[in-house]
């Protein structure tokens, strides 16, 4: 547009028209530099055997992908991996929001690390919103020493309403982390409460993070997450927080002698430390390793690591049912016509998912 200040009648005056819109990419940019090339399954795994950590994580992604393609070559990769995993001890970590977990996993793994050496990977499940889906994954800033430790992997996922605490592919992750060489997993669950099923069911030791002034003993013996841990660790136990921590300790093993003995012969113990000022992060390790070697010898981890497999081939016929039950066109047709029935009051839940699944079932003969 001419600009009316150029006109002759003002004089002495010019107004120039200015720069357009300029790209702010460089047009002589090489853009195939920056093509992602599409690996094959074998490309993922000789990545993940030869501790490619950068391939590790694209594996990962691809297994936690709900893409029927991206999960055909994510099952491959698996089973071609699963010689080459079982080599690690696995140790899940749960607590109250707020205890302090990521704080305290921090401090363990670098005293792990320094002391006992290898390679760690911590998969951290953050809980992903009811309404928007979405998770702000933001563990990895907690973990200051971690995050910039070269023998560490850190891999936050969303739990994508998956119960239990961890994530719906956090099994078939641990698998690519001890093929990768990793030999410790932590597994940090989102902190649920008492329905950490999934977790325990997965790793070889249970450790439970408390805070003091959270209940009496009455909350101390209430079955489910209690009955699973395989050691109790109380937090912040600095300060003028001392005498509550200890009060608290007391108050755990008083309650912990009111259960029965675990299958494992292992009686948990009770102890409190300080995450921020890592005051007792060696005793709880010390605790851990004592453990191990316990069920070792007794050969209940061997016992426990084959139950595990069994629980989680039962768990993946389950997910397997259930995603070919709503993929299936036919029933993806049915779905919304059953779901208008229950919302106009036309047929109870319960009538409309039994004449889904005999629908279903007919399609299968």
């Amino acid at each position: 547009m001419e600009h009316p200040e150029n006109n002759p009648e003002y004089a002495g005056l010019t107004v120039n028209s200015g720069v357009g819109p300029v790209t702010s990419v460089n047009p002589h940019l090489n853009r195939s530099r920056f093509v992602r090339r599409h690996l094959s399954a074998n490309d993922y795994v000789e990545g993940i055997l030869k501790g490619n950590i950068t391939i590790l994580g694209q594996a990962v992604t691809l297994v936690e992908s709900t893409i029927p393609e991206h999960q055909v070559v994510a099952q491959e990769v698996i089973e071609k991996c699963l010689p080459h995993s079982g080599n690690s001890v696995r140790i899940g970590i749960s607590g109250v929001p707020g205890a302090g977990k990521s704080t305290s996993i921090d401090e363990f793994g670098i005293h792990v690390l320094k002391q006992y050496g290898g390679r760690l990977a911590v998969l951290a499940i953050d809980p992903s919103s009811e309404r928007t889906k979405g998770s702000i994954l933001g563990d990895k800033t907690r973990m200051e020493k971690l995050s910039v430790h070269p023998d560490s992997f850190i891999r936050p996922s969303p739990s994508a309403g998956s119960l239990g605490g961890v994530a719906r592919k956090t099994r078939e992750t641990i698998i690519l982390c001890e093929a990768a060489g990793f030999d410790k997993i932590f597994v940090e669950t989102v902190g649920v409460g008492q329905s950490e099923t999934a977790c325990h069911s997965m790793v070889d030791f249970f450790l439970l993070i408390q805070l003091a002034g959270t209940g009496d003993e009455l909350q101390g013996i209430k079955r489910g997450i209690m009955e699973m841990a395989d050691g109790i660790i109380i937090n912040k136990c600095d300060g003028n927080n001392v005498d509550k921590c200890q009060l608290a300790a007391t108050h755990f093993r008083n309650a912990l002698q009111l259960f029965p003995l675990p299958e494992s012969g292992w009686a948990p113990q009770v102890l409190t430390y300080s995450g921020f000022y890592g005051y007792g992060i060696k005793e709880v390790w010390d605790m851990i390793y004592s453990y191990f070697d316990f069920v070792k010898k007794s050969g209940y981890f061997d016992y426990r690591r084959a139950e595990q497999a069994k629980y989680w081939m039962y768990e993946s016929i389950n997910e397997q049912l259930m995603g070919n039950f709503y993929h299936n066109p036919t029933i993806a047709d049915m779905l919304h016509a059953a779901e208008q029935g229950v919302l106009n009051g036309e047929r109870t839940s319960f009538v409309a998912a039994k004449q889904l699944l005999d629908s279903y079932f007919a399609l299968l003969h």
